[in-house]
């Protein structure tokens, strides 16, 4: 029997223009100042699920599971300034929001049980992030990157209207699918 033909795949929220842009500018920015070109290769995200394989073929399953979770009501979310996790990962910060924690408990639950997915999660936890820079910035450059961005102002908001699924194609990660949330949305004032 052949083996399944499997993809990886991961779950995100993707914010929409501009703020969309200005996060890909500071990508390409890094890229030119300190030659690090692995956060091109997908599109900027604040990542809900890490990557995973599934088969091309389940596909269909994967997306109905998936549809389910998009019960939920649309919510802002504040960018303020940058972070890193040392020696390698440069990002912009999003900051605390309830209403992203929840959703990640409520995509991660389902994905776990009903599709066996798990690592959805750093070893340390969920800690929302766009990373601009990480795996191929050397460390002596991310220190230089690190002190030019740590009090540098960088802010931003969008409202989280649902989330992507998002494929690789063998060279880097597409938005594939959207799922938008479905519940009325109260308190829009982004």
């Amino acid at each position: 029997m052949a083996k399944p033909d499997l993809k990886r795949y991961f779950i995100a929220i993707i914010p929409p223009e501009p703020l969309f842009s200005r996060v890909e500018d500071l990508k390409k920015e890094m890229m030119e100042k300190y030659h690090t070109r692995a956060a091109l290769r997908s599109p900027a995200h604040i990542t809900l699920h890490m990557p995973f394989l599934w088969s091309e073929t389940k596909e269909k399953r994967l997306m109905n599971i998936l549809v389910q979770t998009t019960k939920y009501q649309p919510f802002p979310i504040q960018i303020n300034g940058f972070g890193a996790f040392p020696p390698r990962t440069l990002y912009v910060r999003p900051e605390e929001n309830p209403s992203l924690n929840q959703f990640y408990t409520l995509i991660t639950r389902q994905t776990r049980e009903k599709l066996n997915l798990f690592h959805a999660e750093h070893k340390n936890g969920f800690h929302p992030h766009m990373t601009i820079a990480f795996r191929d910035l050397k460390k002596p450059e991310f220190f230089l990157a690190w002190e030019e961005l740590k009090n540098k102002a960088f802010e931003g908001t969008f409202h989280a209207e649902g989330f992507w699924l998002l494929k690789h194609t063998g060279k880097f990660w597409v938005a594939y699918q959207y799922f938008g949330f479905t519940l009325p949305d109260c308190k829009k004032e982004v």
